[in-house]
């Protein structure tokens, strides 16, 4: 058996889906350039728990423990982690049998002869039964104070942008030789979603462990003293696991199952799988230029547009060929061969747009999420919009306005697939100029790719002028 300690301390990729087969639709054709999107992933290794998404037992979710000593090891994917990396995980709630709430507890463990210390940098975390629930809401809303969100995973992309920490995750922990602790744990009541993410930086090497335990009933008995009933009254109270249960599961518990579908291909279907592994990279940092030698983006003729695909998969590339799904470091092999959908993932881009034209040009940046394909010279939207919601979360807009004021503009958008959407942001740029526009956009959880970023020229809006009434 490992020597664990028993301190007392408490603190992707879109489910496997098939790639669709669109029904009878009035197409909408946008023809125009597709461009792959410079820059990559970073290398910040991401603990990530996504597998499976719906939890019906107790048991392990994902751990990165060493394997010796343990009853089941092949529930361990003896990987450490250290420096700087993420934790995300997105689990829901239905318990198979008796009807009670379930906790996810994050435990460390330190293998090693040296202390560690365990910094937490940012952590947010939500449920939709309390904290954020699911509500209907246009395609697009501006949000300057955080408040427009719809499900955990909308409000957690909006607060990471905005670099929210909620307080009650430890600002760090300390790790002893040999040592469990335990990082967070937090309930998930029945038929409930929570998402979570956490950047940390560790002093040495950690091992994580994601766990599933249910509260744990306790019956007492104590005569009712407001009654004259002399017979004593049993009682039912519910308490959260404690360190060693916790401790129990990590050592001798199995993967949480049922599981959820493993990846598949064939020609006529595509199972991309859930996440349960170790991803590799947390930023996709950018400047959109005309060339990888060129400092600038030049807009498109007026009446034109160009696009760049997000978070694009291996079916649906839009012709680009890029692959923007996170490489796997280490999975179990019933789990995504990458993290698809690069769950809270942060696109960092930065576009300095430039009007190389001798007129004054208005330019428009939309985000939106035409139908999964691989043609590079057009974008296909169904009018109306299948009734599927393919995107609900937030992005982050910085720029200098036409009168030379610095903005930071937040939007909550809602996309259904193949829905088009309005512009963003518009910009009157002069002939010659330049200006720079920053976008963060972080990929949610329970979202579908792709979404593409349009930027286009626009055509002069006609004015029309009437005579003047007769007398």
């Amino acid at each position: 058996m490992l020597p664990f300690l028993y301190p007392v301390i408490l603190a992707q990729t879109p489910a496997a889906f098939v790639a669709p087969e669109s029904a009878p639709q009035r197409y909408q054709i946008e023809q125009h350039e597709i461009r792959p999107l410079p820059g990559q992933l970073d290398s910040i290794p991401v603990f990530n728990s996504n597998s499976p998404e719906v939890v019906a037992t107790e048991g392990i979710l994902l751990s990165t423990f060493p394997p010796q000593g343990t009853a089941v090891p092949q529930a361990h994917l003896n990987k450490p982690l250290e420096g700087r990396f993420d934790f995300f995980a997105h689990h829901i709630s239905r318990p198979a049998g008796e009807p009670r709430t379930l906790y996810q507890g994050v435990m460390v463990y330190n293998a090693g002869s040296r202390p560690v210390t365990l910094k937490v940098k940012q952590a947010v975390s939500y449920i939709n039964s309390h904290d954020a629930p699911f509500v209907d809401l246009p395609p697009r809303l501006e949000d300057p104070t955080g408040r427009v969100f719809s499900g955990p995973g909308s409000r957690l992309a909006g607060d990471i942008i905005r670099g929210v920490n909620q307080p009650y995750f430890p600002a760090q922990i300390v790790i002893q030789p040999r040592e469990l602790r335990m990082l967070a744990v937090m309930p998930i009541p029945i038929s409930s979603a929570r998402s979570t993410m956490m950047r940390l930086e560790s002093t040495g090497p950690v091992h994580l462990a994601n766990l599933a335990l249910y509260e744990v009933a306790e019956q007492s008995t104590a005569i009712d003293l407001n009654t004259d009933d002399p017979n004593p009254v049993t009682r039912t109270t519910y308490r959260a696991p404690t360190m060693g249960e916790w401790r129990n599961v990590a050592v001798n518990g199995r993967l949480v199952s049922p599981r959820d579908l493993a990846p598949y291909e064939s020609a006529h279907r595509h199972i991309y799988g859930r996440v349960a592994g170790i991803s590799v990279g947390s930023e996709w940092q950018a400047t959109l230029t005309d060339t990888p030698s060129t400092a600038t983006l030049t807009i498109p003729e007026r009446g034109q547009s160009f696009s760049y695909p997000l978070s694009t998969t291996d079916t649906g590339t839009h012709g680009t060929e890029q692959i923007q799904s996170a490489p796997m470091l280490v999975r179990y092999g019933d789990t995504a061969r990458r993290a698809h959908g690069n769950y809270a993932v942060h696109y960092n881009l930065k576009l300095p747009l430039h009007n190389n034209s001798r007129e004054a040009q208005t330019v428009a940046i939309t985000i939106q999420t035409p139908l999964k394909q691989n043609l590079a010279d057009r974008l296909v939207f169904l009018n109306p919009p299948e009734d599927r919601i393919f995107f609900r979360g937030a992005v982050r807009f910085r720029y200098r306005d036409d009168f030379n004021r610095n903005q930071e503009r937040y939007f909550h958008l809602v996309q259904r697939r193949g829905q088009r959407a309005e512009p963003l942001v518009e910009l009157r740029l002069r002939p010659g100029e330049r200006r720079d526009v920053q976008v963060d956009f972080l990929y949610p959880p329970d979202a579908t790719p792709p979404q593409v970023l349009t930027v286009t020229t626009m055509q002069p809006r006609m004015i029309l002028t009437l005579p003047p009434a007769q007398p």
